[in-house]
């Protein structure tokens, strides 16, 4: 049965109230901004978001109250700094904030996906993330070498260890309810063409409970069997596909369109306070019905000046024998 469903569909049926929702697992380009906007439409509440670097999708889900917790690396507008909508529910709110680095909800993800309680590491040691913070708990490594002993290899030699304190961090597994990522395209059996910077989004995918792709356009299973090691995302962990044109605007999706700078610079002075960030949702998500009356309001001058400008293709591959 295909996996295709309408946006309003796929967030009605796999984004309950409450959930964990892991969004913009791809840093700065193919943030699901389609996908979000529709959880605000639905007003959903009691999320909890998470992400690396959290950029305004995750503002525009704080400021229409469907977010409780937040766990991430940083939140903000990464082209102009501060969030708006993020800073007031911290500072006037009381919104939860669990503090991490990129590296490690990297971390927390893939210890998700591989169905382990906790990965270990080095990293955040000596720093104050890890202080009073549930995902990270000391730990011992088994396997430290006493003092001033070498490290045996496999041909018989030693090596000296890199540490000798065995001291490591346990970073815990993270598995969000759901994980929404955007993607190039799919087929209608959830099977994905995704090329560009991943970030994490192949940890958040196989971590999660449900996974929503969304793609820019729908293609035969012929054109994604053709390039099988171009299938980051197997059909079988996604629940829904979505086919968004232009769903992840004002982010990049590269080959496709590029990131709308003006868009973030004029967001980021158009939500400066509260009146101002319920007139910016009440324009751009509540007052659109779907993507189409969105992007029409965005404009076809400007739709097209988005478009790819220089052309750079992959050379062909031969999959025969």
């Amino acid at each position: 049965m295909s996996k295709l469903l309408t946006m309003r569909e796929a967030i009605a049926d796999l984004v309950p109230d409450g959930a964990s929702v892991a969004l913009g697992l791809q840093l700065e380009q193919m943030i699901p901004f389609g996908a979000g906007h529709e959880i605000i439409r639905q007003r959903k509440r009691g999320l909890t978001l998470i992400g690396p670097i959290s950029d305004i999708l995750f503002d525009q889900l704080i400021g229409a109250g469907c977010v409780k917790t937040v766990i991430a690396a940083w939140v903000g507008n990464v082209m102009m700094g501060s969030a708006y909508n993020f800073r007031r529910a911290v500072e006037q709110d009381g919104m939860k904030v669990v503090n991490m680095t990129n590296f490690t909800v990297a971390l927390a993800l893939q210890a998700g996906a591989m169905g382990v309680p906790f990965m270990p590491t080095r990293t955040a040691l000596g720093s104050d993330v890890a202080r009073e913070n549930k995902f990270f708990a000391e730990m011992e490594s088994p396997f430290a070498a006493p003092v001033g002993e070498a490290t045996p290899r496999p041909d018989g030699r030693g090596r000296p260890s890199p540490r000798e304190d065995g001291k490591l961090h346990a970073v815990r597994a993270l598995n969000p309810d759901v994980t929404i990522v955007h993607v190039q395209r799919a087929d209608p059996d959830g099977n994905c063409h995704c090329w560009g910077n991943f970030g994490v989004m192949l940890e958040g995918v196989r971590a999660a409970k449900r996974v929503i792709v969304v793609a820019e356009e729908i293609v035969e299973p012929e054109v994604i069997a053709s390039d099988p090691n171009r299938t980051v995302i197997p059909g079988f962990l996604v629940n829904a596909v979505v086919e968004c044109r232009y769903g992840a605007h004002p982010s990049p999706v590269q080959g496709y369109y590029k990131r709308d700078d003006a868009f973030f610079r004029q967001y980021h002075e158009l939500t400066k306070t509260k009146p101002d960030s319920d007139a910016w949702l009440e324009r751009w998500v509540y007052g659109v019905a779907d993507r189409g009356a969105y992007m029409n309001q965005l404009g076809g001058c400007r739709v097209d000046n988005l478009g790819v400008k220089q052309h750079a293709y992959a050379a062909q591959a031969d999959f025969g024998y």
